[in-house]
């Protein structure tokens, strides 16, 4: 059987960082930095260490200070390149790799590679879409939902982010619920991620509106009262469109690769 555990994490970085890690979070210095050079083998008792020391911290400071100038032109990039990626999606177009160097990458040719797999990345464990080349000879791609969840089909423009991935990482957290979550349950697991209730979020709007009142009217999710609760509290159980369109093995797939990306993302945000 699959388990996955999902306590807290406060390691956790804030959803929007994931579609870019590690590349938006500040590269940090050390608390004691003279105290580590100190320790190294050509320290010497006369002093010296200390010069040594001191320009060894100006070097790394300034090392880190430029690295993250570097990820953070990056960072637009990936993002500029996420947009191109989603109207496209919108459109049912494909494109080339051609099209995203004119349009998008223009002068960083040379950091194509990493930008591509950064936006692909995220559209991926974000939304739910996956990018799959068609024509190596002229590297063509097409974008297709892999979560077969047709919302977004329903409820789309040619700016917004496409939805299906939260709603694959409620359904997956009913799964492993027992396939009766309770509210706070959810919620406990969405601030993880940094989706509150009653606070906008940058791809998903107001998260309660739309859990407890939209995906319910669209039957994917039911979300009902518990009996004999004082104060009454409120569960979440899967939909029958939930059930028409999807398995638990792909949404528990889909939560686990999320989860792995997650913890993955803020192991390397750590150094």
């Amino acid at each position: 059987p699959l388990a996955l555990s999902i306590s807290p994490t406060p390691q956790l970085p804030p959803l929007p960082l994931l579609c870019y890690w590690p590349a938006t979070v500040p590269l940090g210095h050390p608390q004691s930095p003279q105290s580590s050079f100190s320790a190294m083998p050509w320290s010497t008792s006369d002093g010296s260490s200390s010069i040594q020391g001191e320009e060894g911290t100006h070097s790394l400071q300034a090392s880190a200070h430029t690295k993250s100038l570097f990820r953070g032109l990056l960072d637009e990039k990936v993002a500029d390149l996420l947009h191109f990626m989603v109207l496209k999606y919108r459109l049912k177009e494909p494109f080339t790799k051609a099209e995203m160097l004119k349009a998008v990458i223009k002068k960083d040719k040379n950091q194509f590679p990493v930008i591509f797999k950064k936006a692909s990345k995220c559209l991926e464990v974000i939304s739910g879409i996956d990018v799959k080349e068609v024509d190596p000879k002229i590297h063509s791609y097409v974008l297709f939902n892999s979560l077969d969840l047709t919302h977004d089909e329903m409820h789309s423009d040619d700016q917004s982010m496409p939805k299906n991935g939260l709603l694959a990482i409620i359904l997956g957290v009913i799964c492993i619920e027992g396939n009766c979550a309770p509210e706070e349950n959810i919620w406990d697991f969405l601030n993880m991620i940094n989706v509150y209730a009653g606070r906008e979020h940058f791809i998903y709007g107001e998260p309660r509106k739309l859990i407890t009142r939209d995906w319910v009217q669209e039957n994917y999710l039911e979300y009902r009262k518990v009996s004999n609760s004082d104060p009454p509290r409120y569960e979440f159980l899967w939909g029958p469109r939930a059930y028409a369109e999807i398995s638990k093995l792909k949404v528990l797939e889909f939560l686990v690769k999320y989860y792995c990306h997650v913890h993955c993302a803020a192991f390397l945000n750590s150094f």
